[in-house]
């Protein structure tokens, strides 16, 4: 009777290692967190809806032309439009690879970037996926909301170093028309931006006594 070489014995038991373990970490990485989480609600882009920031009306009054011609009348339908073609624009530019979207509790992050990240605030349409992220070229972004005007990001997309001096970022000008003014992608990336982190803002009477 042949015996089987050593070596191929060894190739086996790894192969069968290799399977095994493989198995285990798809399990362990996509189904467990699945099975997991698979009850917890998420807020639908309806819910999300209810409570637009005041700098969507305020884009809608800055650029009244362009706001009517790509999105419409400001309300609950072109504020979920304009969400949605945003993050896809903010993930097809690659904006997650140099922004992250999760203030961390350590070094101080609040102080920062605003309050440290919570697990609720994810649990909705516009967080799937999350674009937590793990490098910083650029400030994080979850709080971004209310930080700058809209007219800072219009004029932050089409040179960043003319608002922040030294900026890597490069120049997106293909959001905005030949005379300059942001177009569909333009400003639903200004709105994307503006919604990041409304929901954690203080309230109205707070911020008037600072």
């Amino acid at each position: 009777m042949n015996k089987i070489p050593t070596a191929e014995k060894f190739a086996t038991i790894a192969l069968f290692v290799g399977i095994v373990f493989f198995a285990f970490g798809t399990f362990w990485q996509a189904v467990a967190p699945y099975l997991s989480l698979k009850d917890i609600p998420v807020k639908s882009m309806e819910k999300i809806a209810e409570d637009i920031p005041a700098e969507f009306y305020m884009l809608a009054s800055d650029y009244p032309e362009e706001f009517k011609k790509y999105l419409g009348e400001p309300g609950k339908a072109s504020f979920i439009a304009a969400l949605e073609t945003g993050k896809k624009v903010y993930i097809a530019e690659a904006c997650w690879h140099c922004h992250s979207q999760y203030v961390r509790p350590v070094s101080k992050e609040e102080e920062r970037y605003g309050k440290v990240s919570y697990p609720s605030e994810y649990a909705n349409a516009m967080q799937l996926p999350q674009l937590l992220g793990t490098r910083r070229v650029g400030p994080d972004l979850i709080r971004e909301s209310g930080v700058h005007s809209n007219d800072w990001h219009i004029a932050h997309f089409q040179n960043p170093p003319s608002v922040t001096p030294g900026s890597v970022m490069p120049s997106y000008g293909w959001l905005f028309d030949k005379d300059g003014r942001p177009n569909k992608k333009g400003l639903s990336l200004v709105a994307y931006m503006q919604w990041l982190g409304s929901w954690a803002k203080p309230p109205v009477y707070e911020l008037s006594q600072r």
